[in-house]
């Protein structure tokens, strides 16, 4: 592969703006031909993406995975493979793919790794790589400040939680899968398509990122007390052996609710129940480190 790349960093990540100056310097090192833009919202990142797609090889993106959700859609449709700096807070698909998350190895890692194909979820037509959810997941997403995930890291979500877990009402859906239909009542539905989210919380115990699968799991507890057991189970992903936690399989499911719902993809609201998920294999190039 050549090295003319498109690098693309959120300054408003929790590391981004003290690792800009380094990153170009250690990436100009490793013979990188680059494209810096300034970056004021990663919103504006795929409209870069298409205005350079002629002139670049591949694509760097310094940021969380809320950056890296904000841009698949755009690395798609152009065929584009993907190098990632992980500069945010919990580096979930980081996590995954086993890149390291300082930035002199993570650029290594872009200019000798090897090229592997993950899968993507999707939603509605909108890609993730993580996690998909609706409930619980949506209020701590309206709860959790920048200036707090800067200060706890990866802590700030579980301080969140607890926080809103006593606010959170349970609701009724249905969900579909392989043209079963099951009716719950639940605090939160995810639906996983990588490894990690929410900061290093396993989706499933043999979860990977191109198993050609999607996992769900939903959170119909009845007590307050509840929330402690999985709690310690999430982390390995073994939520599924408690009673009041459901999982299922499936390469499609839709999700129906009375009310519409949120839905939160790798950490950001980008669309609403009535959902259609879908697993798309090998959608993706991604630069991992060469012992994956």
């Amino acid at each position: 592969m050549t090295k003319r790349a498109l690098l693309l960093i959120n300054r408003h990540a929790r590391k981004g703006r003290n690792s800009f100056a380094h990153a170009v310097d250690v990436l100009n090192d490793l013979g990188f031909e680059l494209i810096t833009v300034p970056v004021k919202s990663p919103e504006y990142m795929p409209q870069l993406v298409r205005r350079y797609r002629d002139t670049i090889d591949l694509v760097i993106v310094g940021g969380g995975d809320g950056t890296l959700n904000a841009i698949v859609d755009s690395l798609v449709e152009m065929k584009l493979p993907l190098g990632i700096l992980p500069l945010g807070t919990a580096n979930d698909l980081a996590r995954t793919l086993r890149i390291p998350l300082a930035v002199e190895p993570a650029c290594r890692v872009i200019a000798q790794g090897q090229l592997k194909y993950i899968d993507l979820g999707c939603v509605n037509g909108k890609h993730f790589f993580n996690v998909a959810s609706l409930g619980l997941s949506v209020e701590i997403t309206g709860k959790l400040s920048k200036g707090a995930k800067r200060r706890w890291g990866v802590l700030a979500y579980a301080m969140t939680a607890l926080q809103v877990i006593g606010q959170t009402r349970p609701f009724n859906a249905e969900i579909v899968v392989n043209d079963k239909s099951v009716r719950v009542k639940t605090i939160q539905i995810a639906v996983g398509n990588g490894r990690f989210y929410g900061g290093g919380m396993a989706i499933a115990k043999d979860a990977t990122i191109d198993d050609q699968r999607l996992d769900l799991y939903s959170l119909e507890l009845n007590y307050w007390w509840q929330i402690f057991p999985l709690l310690w189970r999430l982390p390995q992903g073994q939520h599924g052996v408690l009673p009041w936690v459901r999982t299922i399989e499936g390469e499609t499911m839709e999700i129906y609710t009375r009310k519409s719902h949120s839905i939160n993809t790798d950490g950001e609201i980008t669309s609403k129940t009535p959902a259609a998920f879908r697993v798309i294999p090998h959608a993706l190039g991604v630069l991992v480190p060469s012992s994956i």
